[in-house]
């Protein structure tokens, strides 16, 4: 199995900037991609920001150019750096990996218990 420990959400005013961390742990043989999600009140969850293992990053349109997505391999860890942040950008940010255990399993997605990010107006 593979665990997911997200950190740095709270609360920031429209403007400002906040990072957000995700390690994963646990039984790791291969990370294909990790990736942040997010539900804000009432709504699905959708992608924020997805990386491959290879480096290749995609975007939802509603953060390109304000959030920048990055990680470490070797550290198994994805970052989320937020910019210029605006209250729709509120929600439960969720980290996603695509992994598996053993060279043997198919790949399964994982999810972090989720970090509160509020952006006041």
């Amino acid at each position: 199995q593979v665990q997911l420990v997200e950190s740095g959400g709270g609360l920031v005013q429209a403007g400002g900037s906040l990072r957000l961390s995700c390690a994963a742990s646990g039984r790791i043989f291969r990370i294909n991609a990790m990736g942040w999600y997010r539900q804000p009140p009432g709504k699905q969850r959708e992608l924020v920001a997805l990386i491959t293992n290879t480096g290749n990053t995609n975007y939802a349109d509603s953060v390109q150019g304000r959030f920048t997505i990055s990680g470490d391999n070797a550290k198994n860890t994805v970052f989320l750096q937020m910019n210029s942040l605006k209250p729709e950008d509120t929600a439960v940010y969720y980290c996603n990996a695509e992994a598996k255990s053993t060279v043997w399993d198919v790949w399964n997605h994982y999810w972090g218990q989720g970090t509160q990010v509020t952006v006041s107006s």
